[in-house]
């Protein structure tokens, strides 16, 4: 295997998410300079779901015309239009214009749907393309996959994003608008003051915008560089005369390792038991399976869990908070490391690991419920079971989303294409259910950092 190849796969995957989780890591700095203020996400959650428009066309014309759409030329132009729509939202954010009576951030809001677009539409171009290497290549991409949600959070970390510190309220000063004098405020209690930013979000856009920039250039290399070309040259999906059939059958054969390929003939004595998806290693039972946890997966860890994932940890203190956010972003990428060296792809393992990281969802889902005073928040073993909560769970549940992809690349291109449909789907829906519940119910209370007071 060539390292280089390692190299670009995984700089490549950075590219597939890296726009809108740092847009996501950048709110606290964003939404204090735009009318929409903390409403923001809100509108997020929506813009996201909405560029789901992008996976469903994809989706639909491979489903309608099979081998008509080549995912090469698409990537370019989402990757390019990542590129740029970054690069104008480092200058543009700010900028609001009069709808309705009322201020709004058009071309923020306007920039932040091209790139969920991009973010969306990289989950059914991304890892079809990713066929036509060698399949210890994807999961290579996954750990790149994992390192475009913490690279931004280590940035925003470093930038100083959301740090604050507790001040005693009588001693602010504020202006008096109807008097020259100013006047004391506040009645003894602490007010939570966030900490300047080492640098502005016009800069950080534009890391992101150098971010989407270096994943184009993994994507050229990977295409036309020659060390590439050699792990590849041998791969029955660049043999134009076959028909789209022929290459899907080839290519499932082809990606085969030679453990498996004895296996072939006493797979085909038992078609009849197995079902036509891909190459009919499994039934139509366990192909259900597969994609009920896939989605069910996603939806966790894209949605659900991370619409409360401030309620959960917030009440322990702003440290809590960010250690979680940054450790969860770390166990991303190792448990990518872990499936490289250590792939288990037992059913019941799979599912076993997806109930495993469910309970410490769960666990964490009702920390957000009982905010602001969740168990143990007054104690240091109360911060250190929330911070561990997430990480198991971002940690279990990463494997099982990378243990399925390994498993689909080896039934086939269309295999990999409806894998990312139904990522996306099961985050949309684990986004519209908790859309209502976090910003309509207002089901869900954040704690003051400084002045929450609960029960011992």
């Amino acid at each position: 295997m060539s390292l280089l190849t390692h190299v670009l796969a995984c700089l490549f995957g950075m590219g597939s998410w890296v726009a809108i989780n740092g847009m996501w890591v950048e709110l606290p700095l964003v939404v204090t300079e735009i009318p929409e203020g903390w409403y923001l996400p809100s509108y997020l959650t929506v813009l996201i779901q909405m560029a789901n428009i992008g996976p469903l066309f994809i989706t639909l014309m491979h489903r309608f015309r099979p081998g008509v759409l080549d995912e090469r030329p698409v990537i370019y132009c989402i990757v390019g239009l990542g590129i740029v729509a970054t690069f104008l939202l480092a200058f543009f954010w700010r900028q609001t214009m009069t709808i309705g009576g009322s201020l709004h951030s058009v071309p923020l809001l306007v920039l932040t749907f091209l790139l969920s677009v991009v973010d969306c539409t990289s989950s059914v171009t991304f890892l079809p393309f990713m066929m036509r290497l060698r399949p210890q290549y994807l999961t290579t991409y996954f750990v790149g996959e994992g390192l475009s949600g913490l690279v931004p959070a280590l940035v925003a970390l470093t930038q100083g994003v959301g740090l604050v510190h507790c001040q005693n309220a009588t001693l602010a000063v504020v202006a008096n608008q109807t008097a020259d004098n100013a006047t004391m405020v506040g009645s003894g209690e602490l007010q939570a003051i966030y900490q300047p930013a080492r640098f502005s979000a016009q800069v950080f856009f534009v890391f992101l915008s150098v971010m989407m920039l270096v994943s184009l250039v993994a994507f050229i290399l990977l295409n036309h560089h020659p060390s590439v070309a050699r792990e590849r040259k041998n791969d029955l999906y660049f043999s134009g005369d076959l028909a789209p059939g022929k290459r899907e059958q080839g290519l499932s054969l082809h990606a085969q390792t030679p453990e498996q390929k004895p296996m072939i003939s006493h797979l085909e004595s038992k078609r009849e038991a197995k079902s036509s998806f891909g190459k009919g290693t499994y039934s139509n039972l366990e192909v259900v399976f597969i994609f009920v946890v896939l989605a069910w997966v996603n939806a966790l860890t894209n949605a659900i869990l991370p619409s409360v994932q401030s309620y959960s940890c917030l009440p322990y203190g702003n440290k809590a908070y960010h250690l979680s956010a940054t450790m969860a972003a770390v166990a991303n990428p190792v448990a990518c490391f872990i499936a490289m060296f250590l792939p288990i792809r037992s059913l019941f393992f799979m599912g076993f690991l997806t109930m495993f990281g469910t309970g410490f969802g769960a666990y964490n889902m009702a920390m957000a419920a009982l905010s602001p005073c969740p168990l143990l928040v007054h104690s240091a073993s109360g911060t250190a079971v929330i911070v561990l909560a997430w990480i198991l769970f971002v940690l279990s549940l990463s494997y099982v989303k990378v243990t399925i992809g390994v498993i689909l690349r080896d039934e086939g291109y269309s295999a990999l294409v409806w894998c990312g449909a139904v990522v996306q789907l099961g985050s949309m829906l684990g986004a519209v259910s908790m859309f209502p519940l976090v910003s309509v119910y207002g089901l869900f209370r954040s704690g003051d950092a400084c002045n929450t007071k609960c029960p011992m």
